[in-house]
């Protein structure tokens, strides 16, 4: 999963410069209908219909340790790999949300900074009607190899 540029610069601050690395204490999950082109440029989120970024904690009971999915203890492994340990569910869609390409994840409900973005291996059309699009546990992977 690729970093955005502020989750670039604030690993080098602190592995390099010495700057404490502050996370923020809720990701937020966004889906995209088009992807961002670099680390830089977001991608195009969905508006309207009922879609809201998931709010998604950090902390050890919500993402698995390195050591294996469903992990709540502090990373042991050698996986350089994280996942969701409970469903990350959105709303309802209540229109179209057209075809997801991929998903980010953010800082803030609404605006802040995007730290990291990825596509889907297979993208989804939600339109009206649909189920809340879900990550189920463990499928929302953060992999650093």
């Amino acid at each position: 999963m690729p970093l955005a540029a502020l989750a670039q610069n604030k690993i080098v601050d602190a592995l390099l410069r010495g700057v404490p690395l502050v996370m923020p204490p809720v990701f937020y999950v966004a889906l995209v209908t088009t992807e961002g082109v670099t680390n830089a440029m977001a991608g195009v989120e969905i508006v309207g219909g009922a879609y809201a970024r998931v709010p998604v904690p950090n902390s050890l009971a919500t993402w698995s340790g390195t050591q294996g999915a469903g992990s709540t203890g502090v990373s042991t492994g050698i996986s350089a790999e994280s996942a969701n340990n409970q469903a990350i569910v959105f709303p309802v869609p209540t229109e179209n949300w057209g075809t997801i390409q991929g998903y980010e994840l953010w800082d803030a409900a609404v605006n802040g900074f995007r730290w990291l973005y990825d596509s889907l291996s297979i993208p989804k059309t939600v339109s009206v009607g649909d189920p809340a699009p879900e990550f189920p546990a463990g499928a929302f992977v953060i992999s650093f190899v």
